[in-house]
């Protein structure tokens, strides 16, 4: 999920590994964190479709996100699909939003104004928000924020507590999709505007009996974290980033997750 109208609109905000057995329906679903090091590109994943699509314009950004990822969890991606964030709004708004169970309050002091990225004035880029512990219903801009929120205090400001908070808002959009079936339809006429894929439309139709033989079955999701990722000290190594490490474990871990 990217996008926005400003210098890094082509970062992947959110980047999740999805895995489907076309025999049985199971779907396993894997959270990448944003600032996972990538030694061939030398750049954390995030920043894989921006270099792609710097060198070859329309193509690029898929190769090099599939190529990295690939590098990263030690898995095949045959497709990529790309939304951006009106249209993850906007599919969350077709079906009347979402109750999602919060699980730890925060408040998050510097989360950005779309718009804004750029302004002179440093603190008018961001707005503070919040949310509480409990049960809530969210419209796609508040949904949005949640699993965007990155600079909370404690926990909830880490990429990991972003990747669960993602997990909860998928299950929550399936959810709502088996309870309200009449509004499927407004929901695939907007996703057929905002999302970007490399599906070949030979495969469309398999792809909707395949979903028509998962819907009824849970999703299984993960999160890329500790002891699987760490945090090294900021060096040349990394160029002086923040980033994350992969543990030598990580690729049988990642394997070991998609067996049901």
């Amino acid at each position: 999920m990217a996008g926005g109208d400003h210098e890094g609109k082509d970062l992947t905000d959110t980047i999740i590994f999805a895995s489907v057995d076309a025999n049985t329906g199971d779907i396993a679903l894997v959270s990448i964190p944003r600032d996972l090091w990538v030694p061939s590109i030398r750049a954390k994943i995030n920043t894989a479709y921006h270099y792609g699509e710097e060198r070859q314009p329309g193509v690029g950004g898929f190769l090099l996100a599939k190529s990295s990822l690939t590098e990263a969890i030690g898995q095949p991606v045959d497709f990529v699909v790309l939304i951006d964030f009106s249209g993850f709004a906007k599919a969350i708004d077709a079906i009347g939003g979402l109750d999602i169970q919060v699980d730890n309050s925060f408040t998050d002091s510097k989360f950005p104004i779309p718009g804004k990225e750029t302004d002179p004035c440093e603190p008018c880029r961001y707005e503070t928000i919040s949310f509480s512990q409990g049960l809530q219903h969210m419209d796609g801009a508040t949904a949005l924020k949640f699993v965007r929120s990155r600079q909370a205090e404690g926990d909830e400001g880490t990429d990991f507590a972003r990747s669960k908070r993602q997990e909860k808002l998928i299950s929550a959009f399936k959810q709502k999709i088996l309870t309200s079936p009449t509004k499927t339809f407004k929901l695939k006429q907007i996703l057929s505007e905002v999302v970007v894929t490399d599906f070949p439309s030979s495969l469309y139709f398999p792809l909707f009996k395949l979903g028509l033989k998962a819907v009824r079955q849970p999703i299984r999701t993960f999160s890329l974290s500790e002891p699987m990722l760490t945090h090294p000290p900021v060096s040349a190594s990394q160029d002086y980033q923040w980033v994350l490490l992969s543990n030598p474990d990580l690729i049988k871990y990642v394997e070991s997750l998609l067996r049901p």
